[in-house]
């Protein structure tokens, strides 16, 4: 008996990393409670992502296949998502806690009465109730949180779950009919989707990032920023300070706000450490800090620190790292 349904994150046709880590706390869940799950996506075309989906060791994986359904507008989304949920016997709803995650599942719970809990950090099994952990006041606290309804909505966080590995066996793939657009749809128009282009990991993904903050004082210094996570292969990341000061896109911004990284290495130049941009990264495998501050908050959370001019220390490092390599 499939319980438990997962929906899939896919964009510029690929299956977002996060959709394994969803599966794979999906599959603790089903051992918990008895069952089995299914992977849910929807697109234009989903020709391309089937075979990946299809080997995450589902029960079934169902495709919702319309024009405009790789916008991932909630409004489209969660009527197609609900009727799926209310056909099957779902009793708990998952999600990577993307930003579709958190655009599409809040509506999704409000329509089938749901309680929901968001960015959940891990679960566990206790007198026929599930318990999930997330983070409180940035992070500085974790709940242990039950859901009283009959189906349950959750989104997790990507780093607190393994990315579910593939398998042999094919698990069998259902089309199924898509409803027409809700009336609410004809208030709304989607004009456009700005992506960065970058060569580098996605942040998520990443398993080093490099993080600068207002210290680099402009857009233009980030560029030792972005050489030294080059030479790791890493990505850039930044603090809310620096993406509100504009020296740089608001998709390499890490913290409660922004992106939930945990990589084997993660550097900070520059930042303070604010308790929103600790939430994000402070699950990193090692910290190294880089400040001329020896009393910013950002030491406390660091394995390793060092206290200097980042416009010195950064480009040593630099030059360091290249008779390594």
């Amino acid at each position: 008996m499939d319980n438990i349904l997962v929906i899939a994150q896919i964009f510029d046709g690929q299956v977002k990393k996060s959709t394994n880590s969803a599966v794979t706390f999906a599959s603790r869940v089903g051992s918990f409670i008895g069952g089995s799950y299914s992977i849910m996506a929807l697109g234009d075309d989903l020709s391309g992502q089937t075979p990946h989906l299809s080997r995450l060791g589902a029960q079934r994986v169902i495709l919702a296949e319309a024009p405009g359904l790789d916008q991932a507008l909630a409004e489209r989304w969660v009527p197609i998502i609900e009727q799926v949920v209310r056909k099957g016997s779902y009793k708990v709803v998952v999600s990577p806690s993307s930003s579709t995650g958190k655009d599409v599942l809040p509506r999704l719970a409000q329509h089938l009465e749901a309680g929901m809990a968001s960015d959940v950090m891990d679960v566990s099994y206790e007198g026929d109730k599930l318990n999930y952990v997330r983070p409180m006041y940035a992070g500085n606290l974790n709940s242990t949180v039950q859901i009283p309804t009959e189906v349950e909505v959750v989104t997790v966080r990507q780093t607190e779950f393994d990315p579910f590995e593939a398998v042999a066996q094919e698990s069998p793939v259902e089309m199924i009919e898509v409803p027409p657009p809700p009336e609410v749809l004809e208030r709304i128009e989607f004009n456009d989707f700005e992506k960065s282009i970058s060569e580098r990991p996605d942040l998520p993904d990443a398993q080093v990032v490099v993080s600068g903050g207002r210290g680099l004082k402009s857009g233009e210094n980030f560029k030792i920023i972005e050489e030294l996570a080059e030479l790791f292969g890493g990505a850039v990341g930044a603090t809310r300070a620096a993406v509100d000061a504009g020296f740089i896109h608001n998709d390499f911004q890490v913290g409660q706000t922004g992106k939930i990284v945990a990589p084997e290495l993660y550097i900070a130049v520059g930042l303070s450490g604010a308790l929103q941009h600790v939430a994000g990264m402070k699950s990193s495998k090692v910290i190294v800090a880089i400040n001329k501050d020896e009393e910013a908050p950002i030491f406390q959370v660091a394995d390793y620190g060092i206290v200097a001019d980042l416009f010195k220390a950064v480009p040593e490092l630099i030059e360091e790292v290249k008779k390594l390599m």
